[in-house]
């Protein structure tokens, strides 16, 4: 297993893909100190030792490119969020890029909104969204958001709960700036650091929970997801339309 998740490693490295390359380059030293420890023949212990010198090596190399990428504002990255798999909390997914100086968000998905026929509520979701801006570390003053307005009875009761969420907001010194477009179609959150991250499903990712008391209906990173892509880019490097 070990020597079969460093051969995919490689493939990836010489492919280019280095975010996940990176990952099977450390699972599979992972599985190789495993073997380290089962062999008996010093021998083979040596030879297992100096492949895994050499791949942690690597490792730490497609480490610290990844990181300068980063840096100049180059990095792509692209995380494919599989049927039913769990561990996609927003956290996961933002965090890393909410660095201190984020101080405006900008939001842009046409369902946040009610789903009636779905049993669930994709303001929640939103109101989650907002919820890790508040937390921190960064000092967000100022949240854009630009959605599409629901049908039907359903306007007013999306218009009730957006402005809830802005004055709850506004405890925070957070403004939250709401417009609605009936043509929007992009899903996009951008950071006025640079980051824009573009998810297929938008903030609705998660598949509905079983009900109002099982696991993962509070936690997001227990709840199943729906497949989907996520790609993150740096606004230095995207072409303005």
């Amino acid at each position: 297993a070990g020597a079969e998740t460093v051969k995919r490693a490689v493939q990836l490295d010489v492919a280019s893909r280095f975010q996940e390359s990176l990952v099977c380059y450390q699972e599979g030293i992972d599985l190789l100190l495993q073997v380290v420890k089962a062999t008996t023949d010093e021998a083979k212990k040596q030879r297992y030792r100096q492949k895994i010198s050499e791949y942690m090596t690597r490792a730490e190399d497609i480490k610290k490119h990844i990181e300068k990428e980063k840096k100049d504002g180059k990095y792509h990255k692209q995380i494919r969020i599989e049927e039913n798999a769990t561990g996609f909390g927003y956290e996961k997914l933002f965090q890393e890029y909410l660095t201190e100086i984020v101080s405006e968000v900008w939001v842009e998905d046409p369902y946040i909104r009610q789903v009636h026929q779905a049993s669930r509520c994709l303001l929640y979701n939103f109101l989650r969204f907002c919820e890790l801006l508040v937390k921190g570390p960064c000092k967000v003053k100022t949240i854009h958001l630009l959605t599409s307005y629901d049908e039907g009875s359903g306007r007013s009761q999306q218009i009730t709960a957006l402005e809830e969420i802005k004055q709850s907001l506004s405890n925070y010194g957070v403004t939250l700036n709401i417009d609605f477009s009936p043509s929007i179609h992009d899903r996009e959150i951008r950071f006025n650091n640079g980051w824009m991250i573009k998810i297929g499903r938008g903030l609705d990712y998660f598949k509905r929970p079983q009900g109002r008391f099982s696991i993962g209906y509070c936690d997001f990173d227990l709840r199943p997801c729906h497949e989907t892509t996520v790609d993150v880019f740096h606004t230095k490097h995207t072409k303005k339309m």
